[in-house]
């Protein structure tokens, strides 16, 4: 047996947030999200939470877990077992506003990812490869230039990084490290030719320069890449683009 605490809280009912204790029993391999669907399973007043690919893929049961922000799916208890007290805490992502207990509001958090424009820009029409017999009409890309997208292709938008940013809790216009990671990914992407409008995108008063370089994005990320590394790297391109601006040479 181990114990859960979990966050409650409902806007809706004008009472103040308190953490509730339910005992759960467990066995090695047995998942944070096996425990929360548990609770909710046998008992009353059990508290919300979003879960749905339970493969570490959708991102959508991302939590504050044992003082981490960590997925529910794929972090054992065993785990937390052995770095801690026995007890397991959980609280919702922090910087968004809560439906109800570990739900919370996303909205700001998409809208700043809308606001990178997050699809290919290319500057011609699809062409039609393959043969006759069998055409196909997408944009072909080397082994090569697809490695150079590597580090920022697999993220799943859980808000991880997003919750772990100082920055995005006092600034919510700030695009946040997701946004901007998936920026660099557009921006690398042999195949896009809208370059210099994602970088007056991150450019902005509420992008880049924003950023502190604390690297709890880096260090939160459950799919091990690095947000922290793009905003570099972009800061790196802004700055660049702006000094060739300057002498004519872009």
């Amino acid at each position: 047996m181990t114990e859960f605490r979990v966050f409650r809280f409902d806007p809706a009912d004008n009472k103040p947030a308190r953490f509730d204790t339910y005992t759960v029993p467990w066995e090695k391999g047995m998942t944070v999200l096996e425990g929360l669907l548990y609770i909710s399973d046998y008992f009353q007043d059990s508290p919300s939470f979003r879960y749905s690919c339970r493969a570490a893929v959708c991102g959508s049961c991302a939590m504050h877990i044992n003082g981490k922000y960590r997925l529910a799916c794929n972090t054992l208890i065993e785990t937390l077992l052995k770095e801690g007290n026995g007890t397991i805490t959980i609280q919702p992502l922090a910087h968004l506003p809560v439906y109800k207990d570990l739900v919370v509001n996303m909205d700001n958090f998409f809208r700043n990812y809308e606001a990178i424009r997050p699809y290919l820009i290319p500057d011609k029409s699809v062409p039609e490869n393959g043969s006759a017999a069998l055409t196909t009409r997408e944009f072909i890309q080397s082994p090569k230039d697809r490695k150079k997208i590597d580090g920022a292709i697999d993220c799943i938008l859980c808000g991880a990084c997003y919750g772990s940013c100082p920055v995005a809790g006092t600034n919510p216009e700030y695009l946040g490290p997701h946004a901007i990671l998936k920026a660099a990914r557009f921006y690398n992407d042999s195949r896009d030719a809208a370059s210099k409008e994602r970088l007056s995108i991150i450019g902005n008063n509420h992008g880049l320069f924003r950023c502190h370089s604390i690297f709890n994005c880096q260090v939160v990320c459950p799919k091990n890449l690095d947000p922290a590394g793009a905003i570099s790297q972009m800061k790196m391109k802004l700055v660049w683009s702006k000094v060739k601006g300057l002498f004519g040479l872009g």
